[in-house]
């Protein structure tokens, strides 16, 4: 089965095979309403327009995967997007990032943990924070950036930072060319709505599916252009 089929199949379970009943549309109309051209009308404040209740009790809040399941799906859909995955455990981090970050200059979060970053690569880290953040010139001068991150989504390919103390400022992972993203496989959920249960809407969310890229209007592939070309996603399990 497609994606799309995929789709248009759990559209149809969450409708159900009967079509949905429509409330016909009611209209509290004032005296005031009057035609302003041929066919369109002008309607005061008062009006009031009643649609179709649609139930939300079908829809799905959890996926019930495993979390082997979760991470193979992760991994297929980041791969998918053209990210570069590698599934590490936390002794291994630390080597993992350096082998990264090989001969690069690269920026990190005040807040990201210590133990994360190898001793070597302490020369040519740039510290970025809220109080003593770097300005835009600095940060396109630096190779890449390292980050945590706050929820990612399976079934969509979808890493969620929400600049939480390991993950920093927006800006931090949007200029650096090329960005190395750890996963924690605890942070790791099915679908949508369980991301979302996770996360504080009130905070500054950017959400990566793959490296940056778009396309022209003949299709041609551009990558790098709204951020970094180069994504390098470490779940550590």
């Amino acid at each position: 089965m497609s994606a799309r089929e995929d789709i248009l199949a759990r559209i149809r379970a969450a409708l159900g095979t009967a079509p949905a009943e429509v409330t016909p549309s009611e209209r509290e109309v004032t005296p005031s309403e009057r035609e302003v051209t041929p066919g369109v009308r002008e309607v005061t404040p008062g009006v009031r327009e009643v649609g179709a209740s649609v139930p939300m009790s079908g829809y799905r809040t959890t996926s019930g995967l495993t979390e082997r399941e979760l991470v193979d799906l992760l991994v297929d859909r980041l791969e998918d997007y053209k990210a570069r995955v590698e599934v590490v455990g936390p002794a291994d981090l630390p080597e993992a990032i350096r082998t990264r970050l090989e001969g690069k200059t690269f920026v990190a979060p005040a807040g990201l943990p210590a133990d994360w970053l190898h001793p070597s690569l302490a020369e040519r880290r740039a510290t970025d924070s809220p109080e003593e953040p770097l300005g835009v010139d600095r940060l396109d001068a630096i190779d890449a950036v390292v980050t945590g991150s706050a929820v990612s989504i399976a079934e969509t390919g979808t890493i969620v930072l929400d600049g939480s103390a390991d993950q920093g400022r927006r800006a931090i992972s949007l200029v650096p060319d090329h960005h190395v993203c750890v996963v924690p496989v605890e942070t790791i959920v099915g679908i949508v709505p369980e991301g979302f249960a996770r996360l504080d809407i009130t905070r500054p969310l950017t959400l990566i599916s793959g490296p940056s890229a778009t396309s022209d209007i003949e299709l041609e592939r551009v990558e790098g252009v709204h951020g970094p070309r180069t994504l390098d996603v470490l779940i550590v399990r």
